[in-house]
């Protein structure tokens, strides 16, 4: 028993993966469109199936610690503090595709968790553009263009049909956000 859990031991040092490594997104067989995927929190070995959020809209941003537009966390904490009991969830998806973010995960934590108080569900450092992005960063490429910038909102209807894109200088607490919310939760 020992002898074969010493060659698999071997075999991931040589492919460079180590057996305490948790991969920062794996695909996930509980769902069928572009969200079947888990992604490991940020700061953490823990996954999350984005779909167990199914049923649920989704509103995924790319983030960065060192932006101008950092400071939009607040608003974004702000949406997911008055919408997560009517059934919205908010993911943040820290990258550094525009040489904005922390080299070290623990400071992105910090900016995140501590700076901000964020409380929403922040994902690994990541890429969100190009052949590098993790699937669903592929998908809302494809489907509405990719992120131009930090902090791009992309506001994803309940079954998956419907995305909406936001550029960085809409606001999170914004009237435009705040209608397209609402009106996916049908509030209005």
């Amino acid at each position: 028993m020992i002898k074969p859990l010493l060659i698999s031991m071997a075999l991931l040092a040589v492919s460079g993966v180590h057996a305490s490594e948790t991969p920062d997104f794996a695909k996930s067989t509980a769902c069928d469109d572009f969200t079947g995927y888990e992604f490991r929190k940020l700061r953490s070995k823990e996954t999350v199936d984005l779909c167990a959020f199914k049923g649920k809209p989704l509103l995924v941003v790319n983030t960065a610690s060192n932006c101008g537009f950092t400071g939009q966390f607040d608003g974004l904490e702000k949406l997911h503090k008055a919408y997560a009991d009517k059934g919205l969830v908010v993911l943040g998806f820290p990258s550094d595709d525009f040489f904005q973010e922390e080299n070290d995960e623990k400071d992105t934590a910090e900016v995140c968790f501590i700076n901000y108080g964020v409380t929403f569900t922040m994902m690994a450092t990541g890429a969100v553009r190009g052949s590098d992005a993790n699937p669903v960063f592929q998908h809302l490429g494809e489907q509405s263009g990719a992120p131009m910038w930090n902090f791009y909102k992309y506001l994803i209807s309940a079954d998956r049909k419907t995305i909406q894109q936001f550029n960085s200088r809409t606001k999170p607490m914004s009237e435009p956000m705040i209608a397209a919310i609402e009106k996916e939760l049908d509030l209005k």
